[in-house]
């Protein structure tokens, strides 16, 4: 989910999905956001029929029954960016939600606009960080580490894996593939294994590597600066 547009979460919804099922999971994708971004993005690709669904927020809650039904072992749900009536539906029917960020101050108020939400229905949420410039000699990016300093405060956790700005997600999409696809060996499919891998952990109640802070980024960074941890 993501409150602004541009985020990258159909990218990521898209990825994670055929990384689910590249990994053996039986993962299908529920298009609920009426620009249709992700059925734009499947649509020509083979077996797109038992992969992608569109929908709508009415719908999620019948869907997921009808996925579970189907033997589906995974429904995500890319979710419209408004009305919050809307994105509250997605929310509701979530085991977990990801609330996907640029790490700009927009769309860092966006993400807190999403945490709110998930607070608020009482769901479990988790933020990941998308389209971050990539590290140089191990060090995060001045961009990434105000954009980690700032999420201390949002009271979810950061994911450990950051995803970062590169070509192979376009290209990719142009293709109606995954960047595990395109390139399986390279930095872009990494991530999104990690990230995939974390999230199913966290949903199947398995322990998982410790949530990024922006102490963490900002101790590698050689930075004397005292933080609050997160929440």
């Amino acid at each position: 989910m993501s409150r602004k547009g541009g985020a990258g979460k159909t990218t990521v919804a898209v990825n994670l999905t055929l990384a689910a099922r590249a990994m053996g999971v039986r993962a299908v994708l529920a298009d609920a956001d009426p620009m249709r971004s992700a059925c734009e993005v499947l649509r020509g690709r083979e077996g797109s029929e038992t992969l992608l669904f569109e929908t709508s927020a009415a719908k999620l809650f019948a869907l997921t029954q009808a996925a579970q039904r189907a033997g589906a072992d995974l429904l995500i749900i890319d979710t419209p960016a408004a009305p919050e009536v809307d994105v509250a539906e997605a929310v509701k029917v979530a085991d977990l939600c990801l609330a996907i960020a640029r790490p700009t101050y927009i769309d860092l108020a966006a993400a807190v606009l999403s945490v709110a939400v998930i607070q608020r229905l009482g769901r479990e949420g988790l933020i990941v960080l998308n389209q971050c410039a990539p590290q140089r000699n191990g060090v995060e990016p001045p961009q990434v580490l105000k954009a980690l300093e700032a999420l201390r405060f949002a009271s979810l956790p950061v994911a450990a894996v950051t995803l970062r700005s590169r070509i192979v997600y376009q290209t990719a999409a142009a293709q109606a593939r995954s960047v595990l696809e395109m390139e399986n060996g390279g930095a872009a499919a990494r991530e999104v294994r990690d990230l995939f891998s974390h999230v199913w952990r966290s949903l199947n109640g398995e322990a998982t590597a410790p949530m990024r802070t922006a102490n963490d980024d900002l101790r590698r960074a050689g930075l004397d600066l005292k933080l609050v941890p997160t929440a």
